[in-house]
């Protein structure tokens, strides 16, 4: 079902996450978290990704761009990343490959700026200390 599964809804600009439990593990939880979120700052009012790419591979690109950001962000955020979906995707980017050779550097600098995005919200966000006050 819909509610067993992680994903991005861009109609509705909702990341839907299953309950932690459902994880092996926390920082799976927080993995996929990170692939949902590359998804997530695609958006209009964010990057605005989606209107930028819109021919037939889209779809691919999306996705090797959310999975190169959600290894950007793990790395940084000390996490594993999850690979347990990669497997679905692999023939889609084969194949876009195959047809773009530069495809893999373009999915890079957007992956890159979306982990920047989401590291600079999360500075944003963050909760002041009395070291950050004084």
């Amino acid at each position: 079902s819909a509610e067993a599964q992680a994903y991005y809804d861009r109609r509705s600009d909702f990341i839907h996450m299953p309950d932690i439990a459902t994880f092996h593990s926390a920082g799976s939880y927080y993995a996929t978290l990170a692939h949902e979120a590359c998804h997530w700052s695609g958006h209009a009012s964010r990057l605005d990704r989606f209107s930028r790419f819109t021919d037939r591979k889209a779809y691919a690109f999306e996705e090797l761009i959310a999975e190169i950001g959600n290894c950007m962000l793990c790395s940084q955020l000390g996490l594993t990343p999850d690979f347990g979906q990669s497997a679905a995707y692999v023939e889609g980017w084969l194949r876009a490959l195959q047809d773009d050779k530069r495809m893999i550097f373009k999915a890079a600098t957007e992956a890159q700026k979306a982990a920047d995005y989401l590291l600079g919200c999360a500075a944003q966000t963050r909760p002041q200390t009395q070291t950050d006050a004084a």
